[in-house]
């Protein structure tokens, strides 16, 4: 008997007008897994990704996590407060890392723990040590993000999204706005996450990174899933003429 999905995305769509970004997509993630979504830029990948905690609203379509709709029709205020709650649980990690810039490290991790689940200050501070030691960045806790490297404030944007203990983590690019050599730290901390079974849909172009870490692997093209299946699938023997046309470029690419 096949468990019941942890994230359920049934039949979404996306349009602007009449540029549809996705089209008909339906994925189901268990619990602990790791997905990674790769493809041409354009092809609805970041799209997808925030439609999960509803910051691209979908055009039509479902968004679940465990037994909860993401993206319910209700009246303002109560969808505000549902979305506030969902958000809760989905920790987001971006390309420019969106950091507050005028909050110490310290304050950019406590704040929303503090704001949304009222914990306090003792608390707080527990939870900026716990989380800053889990990304190998305890001895920053005190700097300010213009005072540290890319891979630092990427780092630490994990630490601050880990901080809600979200049930999923989504990341979007993750590490495409970083110099090479800081790519591997960061990839290091999500690997350490994989480790710990922490369920994670990762758009990613770290083809290595999607072929070591992720039990499964989404190809993206024109808003729909062209294939899927686990890495050495993909990687070794992929299906469709367009996987097979996206990796030989960007392996060459890459040499």
């Amino acid at each position: 008997m096949t468990a019941k999905p942890f994230v359920d995305i049934r039949h979404a769509a996306k349009s602007y007008g009449t540029l549809e970004v996705l089209k008909d997509i339906n994925l189901q993630v268990q619990k602990g897994q790791i997905v990674a979504i790769i493809g041409p830029s354009g092809s609805g990948k970041s799209t997808l990704l925030r439609a999960i905690n509803d910051l691209d609203p979908l055009t039509s379509g479902e968004i679940w996590l465990e037994d909860k709709q993401v993206n319910k029709s209700l009246p303002p205020r109560q969808y505000e407060k549902h979305i506030n709650q969902v958000r809760q649980e989905i920790g987001m990690v971006f390309q420019h890392f969106n950091l507050f810039p005028h909050l110490t490290v310290h304050g950019n991790i406590t704040l929303a723990p503090k704001m949304l689940k009222g914990i306090s200050d003792k608390e707080a501070d527990d939870l900026a040590k716990d989380q800053l030691a889990r990304v190998g960045l305890l001895d920053r806790i005190d700097y300010y993000p213009s005072q540290l490297s890319g891979g630092q404030k990427q780092r630490v944007a994990i630490a601050r999204a880990l901080a809600m203990a979200p049930k999923v983590m989504l990341f979007d690019e993750a590490t495409s706005a970083l110099d090479p050599e800081l790519v591997e730290e960061v990839n290091l901390v999500m690997k350490k996450l994989a480790e710990e079974h922490m369920t994670m849909i990762i758009v990613t172009h770290e083809m290595g990174f999607a072929q070591d870490v992720c039990d499964r692997v989404l190809f993206m093209d024109q808003g729909i899933v062209v294939e899927e299946g686990p890495p050495e699938k993909i990687f070794r023997n992929p299906e469709n003429e367009r996987t097979q046309n996206f990796l030989r470029k960007h392996l060459q690419s890459q040499k």
